[in-house]
């Protein structure tokens, strides 16, 4: 039997400079999409709580003191604590500051971006982290191409035309299971993803796991992936 982990670290520091004027004044977190009246942090902390997290730590930077506000006053589905980097530690160190105020640093935690719009089943996620004896697994999404496909034939003649198609590649999906070992692994400065990922992933250690067959995932980058998000979730505004 699994257990399953009950904490977790949203990295909610970003800047998102490609969201603006949305995010002149407050960090991307807390850029709502439209319709709903609830920030992205508000919809990650409800689905983690639905995944039977009961403790977050929200790593803040940008314009910190707005979400640390909104948190304090919102009526929240788990316990929240925050951070604040005093100085720029890196994705990998801040990361590391962030998961060391975890409550339990013996048991298995959950990580994401602070950006990313998502629903499917961290359980079934953790169980297959479990199941190979991973130190860190990544979700992995298929995002759609941007632009039209054209599909042609051995003679060059086009045969089709493909509106955004599913991409051929998998991507980091920003949505970890890590193990209590990781946390020592991080950098205190640095960026993981160019140190610790490639260490476990030579050593065999770093698992992926592939979003399911319907889930909805996408990252929120710019006013675009606002409105498509808006619209996909039926929203009225979109």
């Amino acid at each position: 039997m699994h257990t399953y982990p009950t904490q977790a670290v949203i990295l909610a520091g970003g800047q998102g400079s490609r969201l603006r004027p949305y995010t002149d004044d407050r960090p991307k977190p807390m850029v709502e999409i439209p319709g709903t009246g609830t920030p992205i942090i508000g919809h990650q902390l409800s689905w983690l709580a639905a995944e039977g997290v009961t403790d977050a730590v929200v790593s803040c930077g940008h314009l910190a003191e707005v979400l640390q506000e909104w948190l304090e006053a919102a009526v929240l589905p788990l316990r929240v604590t925050t951070v604040v980097e005093t100085e720029p530690l890196g994705r990998g160190g801040g990361l590391k500051y962030a998961a060391e105020r975890l409550p339990d640093a013996d048991q298995p935690w959950y990580a994401t971006n602070g950006d990313i719009w998502t629903r499917f089943s961290l359980r079934e996620m953790a169980a297959f982290h479990a199941e190979r004896d991973a130190t860190a697994t990544l979700a992995l999404a298929r995002p759609r191409i941007p632009w039209g496909a054209v599909e042609t034939d051995a003679f060059g003649h086009i045969t089709d035309f493909i509106e955004s198609p599913p991409s051929p590649y998998l991507i980091n999906a920003g949505v970890y299971v890590f193990s209590p070992a990781f946390t020592k692994l991080l950098p205190d400065r640095g960026d993981h993803e160019r140190t610790t990922f490639p260490r476990l992933a030579r050593e065999r250690r770093l698992a992926g796991y592939p979003l399911p067959h319907g889930a909805y995932w996408r990252a929120i980058d710019t006013a675009k992936d606002l409105t498509e998000a808006a619209r996909e979730l039926g929203s009225p505004a979109a």
